[in-house]
């Protein structure tokens, strides 16, 4: 099994920047791609960004395009998002996901999930 940990959220000002962290450990040897995913307040869990397992390919929402930056350390085991220009639309809880394939995913079909930190942006 992969447990996956969160950090690095906070509260700051519109146009700030956050970098969060996603820290894997028990079996990584299974842990592939992955991704981050946010849920604000009475909405539905949405996909932000992905990486492959190599790295050498991402992919990310239309809200996080030219702001988020997704990163991967294979040998510390370690997925970073850099926020930058964050807006108040993106306070949410953001949330770690992994899975077995090394292939990128966009979609929910992860097999491991962190409990997620919480970034609030105020205006």
């Amino acid at each position: 099994q992969v447990q996956l940990v969160e950090s690095g959220g906070g509260t700051v000002q519109t146009g700030e920047s956050l970098r969060l962290f996603c820290t894997a450990s028990g079996r990584t040897i299974d842990l592939g791609a992955m991704g981050w995913f946010r849920q604000a307040p009475g909405k539905e869990r949405e996909f932000v960004a992905a990486i492959n397992w190599s790295g050498s390919s991402t992919y990310y929402a239309d809200s996080a395009k030219g702001r988020f930056t997704i990163s991967r350390d294979n040998v510390k085991h370690t997925m970073n998002l850099q926020m930058n220009s964050l807006k108040p639309e993106d306070t949410a809880v953001y949330i770690c996901a992994g899975r077995r394939s090394v292939d990128i995913l966009v979609g929910n079909e992860y097999e491991y999930w962190g409990r997620g930190t919480q970034v609030t942006v105020s205006s």
